[in-house]
């Protein structure tokens, strides 16, 4: 035979032979990462795993149905807090009437909505005639059961529109069935959207339509027309699903006018009762979360309304020559509970103390159209003083008192004390002598000034030619406020030596009068206007192209110009010692040893202390400005707010913010903005610091701080201000030409208040490669003299294309200089080097409205066009 065979592959081959008897090492290592059920039935793994997955099910029924519960427990208590049944607190509903046409009027709205509220006769006319007079008008709704606050505002006026829609249950959006939308009205829309839009149990939105009488819409047009106004409504506020009609001519059957009061008046608000639902576990938030309340006047006119035996909104002075006095606001409170240790704020005129909290009860038989569920708010016999201040209440202290001298006194000698008193009477002989001293400088400082007339001019000239050299490097970190404190002397600061007091020059006087007679012409002063916005404008430009980059000065030390710079290792990672040299306005603000800590227990005094929500009461308000009184408009709600302890505290803030993507002039940091954050308005000149990614401090928590406010990037904006607890949304407004409507820059949220956070301007100095050999270069125009070579040598050196190097050695007298690179660089690279240096915000102002009435005029001349046409 043939030597044959199968394939190997094919032959049989059978197991090994097991043992019945296994050694310990092989039953440990069979063993391993498993775990002993004590239950046989649910050993193996099938069993385990179906056991898990029923477990997880049985978890993630029981988390719905907790959820499930907790809303329906928040839907029952805000229905209740506005019921009149079941011991409910029958508190109104706030409703504020926003128009968005000067063409539209917020009375015909009122009108359409008391016919179909169920009022008599004489009620009725009460309130159809004071609506256009007050802002604020508390109405009965027999037909719902309930009532409501209606707040109607003067058409396109931003800043009351923020303040009632900030302490609204609902925000009615009045369109017009003519007119377009114009420009103003998009700039409200879109800070209603910054501001409430965001959800969180805020303000909802419900839109209107009005059309005049004398043009109603038409069948065939109406639906072309509301599916035009919800699809631009919703690019504002997605959630709203229609839009209502208002009724052109009041009627007590119109079906409009019945769907639109039950959409307000049926309707739950959500977190109206301000529950702390949260701690349940189910993550459902109301906007008494972050633990402040309000209260919203219940009467638009401080001059006529009496109430029965008192009066909703009264003034009261010491005297008839004082300044300030007692103001008496009389509301429900909402959002949270008011204690009468916290400050109050009223919007545009600043904070101020409370003298008690008392109890108000509606009289029976007050001539006040309110529902008669209302007059059981409290019981007569508990009306009374509800809280008054204690030991512990917060005072208007805002900032330290700082004493610069206090480590430098010490007792004087009997000695020292007869050499001043002989050197004072020697003074007094003397003729007073004036000099020059910095911008800022105190009467102690000044003494420390050479008296020689010669030095002080060489002075004057040498700090004359810095500011012009500032002024052309930097202008953009200085401007003519800061010379004298950033760069030497002031040029209207005078210190008389006899009196050892700072006065003013004259000067400034006199270059106002010579302003003043040099009155420029129109055409001549639109011509500069022009050449300077095109000149602002390519400096944005350049900053884009090549951001930060300095050009060294060619005749001077570079040392000197940028004596305040540094350099560093790292930017990220190089350390940054936060206390360092800080200004004298550091030392009057407030730092918090951990600020987190402190907002949880301010939030839950805030939840637990005070009267009680929906209770119905009367502010008493100590120290108020009869300026407030006298400019208030009757037509604007007056609305107060409560603040939480340690609010009132001065500290450094930082605000997430992005850029209005409608807005295009440029923006610079240090412009002069508006913020608005909550309730509260100041003036600020902000400085603009980039977003670590997630918002951590990173290492050294050094952040680079950036020139331009840009598009499409997230920023931080830094200044000085009142202390904020919680995530408040905030706006940045610029003033335009119609003062009650500004332009919308940016919108975001206040993201914390850490004196610590590091805002580092950095500069580069460019240099050519004049001479290239693989890793050396010759570079030139860097710098122009041997001194500042020597003097920056330590500092690293970079280039644009990645590679990074040294000062070697410098070359000659004219400011050339060998640098070694880690690998060989090409000749049309670039050098760089990077210095750094802190940025300081400044002080901040409360602003105050403008007051109505800027486009009163054109509003006026419209309303009266529509009126002689609805006569004809």
């Amino acid at each position: 035979m043939s030597g044959h065979s199968h394939r190997p592959t094919l032959k049989q081959k059978n197991k090994g032979f097991k043992s019945r008897h296994a050694t310990k090492s092989s039953l440990k290592n069979a063993a391993k990462g498993k775990i002993d059920n004590a239950s046989p039935s649910t050993s193996s793994a099938a069993s385990t795993h179906r056991a898990k997955a029923a477990q997880e099910k049985k978890n993630r029924m029981n988390h719905r149905s907790q959820i499930r519960s907790t809303h329906q427990k928040a839907v029952g208590q805000d229905s209740k807090f506005f019921s009149t049944v079941s011991g409910g607190k029958a508190v109104p509903r706030v409703v504020s009437v926003i128009p968005l046409h000067s063409a539209v009027r917020c009375e015909d709205f009122g009108r359409g909505f008391v016919e179909v509220l169920g009022l008599g006769e004489e009620e009725k006319e009460r309130v159809v005639g004071s609506l256009s007079d007050r802002g604020s008008w508390i109405m009965s709704a027999p037909k719902f059961k309930t009532s409501l606050q209606l707040i109607h505002l003067p058409p396109l006026s931003l800043y009351a529109t923020l303040d009632a829609a900030l302490a609204s249950d609902y925000v009615v959006l009045l369109l017009s069935s003519e007119h377009e939308v114009t420009e103003e009205g998009e700039r409200i829309l879109r800070c209603l959207q910054s501001v409430i839009g965001g959800g969180g149990g805020q303000a909802e939105v419900i839109a209107c339509v009005h059309s005049p009488r004398r043009q109603p819409m038409s069948p065939q047009d109406r639906p072309g027309v509301l599916k035009s106004l919800l699809s631009f409504t919703n690019y504002f506020f997605p959630a709203v699903s229609k839009v209502h009609v208002v009724p052109t001519r009041p009627d007590a059957t119109s079906s409009d006018a019945n769907n639109l009061a039950r959409s307000v008046l049926e309707g739950v608000p959500t977190g109206a009762s301000s529950i702390n639902i949260e701690r349940g576990g189910a993550g459902i938030k109301g906007r008494g979360r972050d633990g402040r309340g309000w209260l919203v006047a219940e009467t638009g006119d401080t001059r006529q309304a009496e109430m029965g035996d008192e009066q909703a909104l009264r003034y009261e002075l010491e005297s008839p020559e004082a300044d300030k006095g007692v103001l008496s606001v009389t509301g429900t409170i909402r959002g949270a509970r008011l204690s009468a240790d916290r400050l109050m704020h009223i919007p545009g005129w600043g904070d101020y103390q409370l003298e008690s909290i008392n109890a108000s009860v509606v009289p029976r038989g007050a001539h006040r159209v309110h529902a008669k569920s209302m007059q059981t708010d409290l019981d007569p016999s508990q009306s009374g003083v509800l809280s008054t201040p204690g030991e512990q209440a917060d005072d208007l202290t805002a900032l330290n008192e700082v004493d610069t001298l206090g480590n430098e006194q010490t007792w004087p000698t009997e000695e020292e004390m007869a050499e001043g008193e002989a050197a004072m009477r020697n003074a007094e002989k003397k003729p007073i002598r004036v000099k020059r001293v910095p911008k800022g400088t105190s009467a102690y400082q000044a003494a420390w000034i050479l008296d020689d007339e010669d030095e002080n001019d060489v002075i004057e000239d040498a700090d004359d030619d810095d500011d012009e050299d500032l002024m052309q490097e930097d202008g953009d970190d200085l401007d003519e406020g800061d010379l004298g404190a950033e760069a030497g002397f002031g040029r209207g600061a005078r210190v008389e030596d006899g009196d050892d007091e700072v006065e003013e020059t004259e000067d400034v006087e006199l270059d106002e009068r010579h302003d003043e007679e040099e009155e420029l012409d129109d055409a001549e002063e639109e011509r500069q206007l022009q050449a300077y916005r095109k000149q602002r404008n390519k400096e944005d430009a350049d900053d884009l192209h090549f951001p930060d980059e300095k050009d060294t000065p060619r005749h001077g030390l570079a040392q000197t110009r940028f004596q305040r710079y540094r350099g560093l290792k790292s930017f990220r990672t190089s350390p940054w010692d936060s206390y360092e040299d800080l200004p004298l306005d550091y030392a009057k603000i407030f730092q918090f040893e951990d600020y987190e800590r402190t907002r949880r227990r301010a939030e839950e005094a805030g939840r637990e202390e005070g009267v009680e929500v929906g209770t119905r009461v009367q502010l008493r308000i100590r120290d108020v400005p009869r300026a407030l009184v006298e400019a208030r408009d009757p037509q604007h709600p007056l609305v107060v707010y409560g603040l939480l302890q340690h609010e009132h505290k001065q500290s450094v803030l930082h605000f997430a913010v992005q850029r209005n993507t409608e807005y295009e002039a440029t923006v610079r940091a240090k412009d002069p903005l508006i913020l608005c954050v909550g309730p509260r308005r100041y003036r600020i000149n902000p400085l603009y610091s980039q977003h670590t990614r997630g918002g951590g401090k990173g290492v050294n928590n050094v952040h680079k701080s950036e020139r331009y406010l840009r598009h499409g990037t997230a920023v931080v904006a830094t200044t000085y201000g009142p202390v904020v607890f919680g995530k408040q949304s905030c706006l940045l407004l610029r003033e335009s030409e119609d003062l009650e409507c500004p332009y919308l820059v940016a919108m975001g949220s206040f993201m914390s208040a850490d004196p610590t956070r590091i805002i580092a301007k950095r500069i580069i100095l460019t240099g050519h490669p004049f001479k290239v050999h693989r890793k050396t270069a010759t570079v030139r125009y860097m710098f122009f003299n041997r001194d500042d070579i020597e003097y920056f040598a330590p500092i690293e050196l970079h280039t644009k294309y990645g590679r990074t190097g040294h000062i070697k050695e410098p070359l000659g007298t004219h400011g050339y200089f060998k640098a070694i690179f880690d690998q060989p660089i090409q000749q049309m690279d670039t050098v760089c080097m990077s210095l750094y240096k802190r940025q300081y915000p400044k002080q901040v102002e409360y602003f105050t409205p403008p007051p109505a009435g800027k486009h009163v005029g054109a509003v006026e001349e419209v309303e009266d066009e529509i009126d002689e046409m609805d006569v004809e």
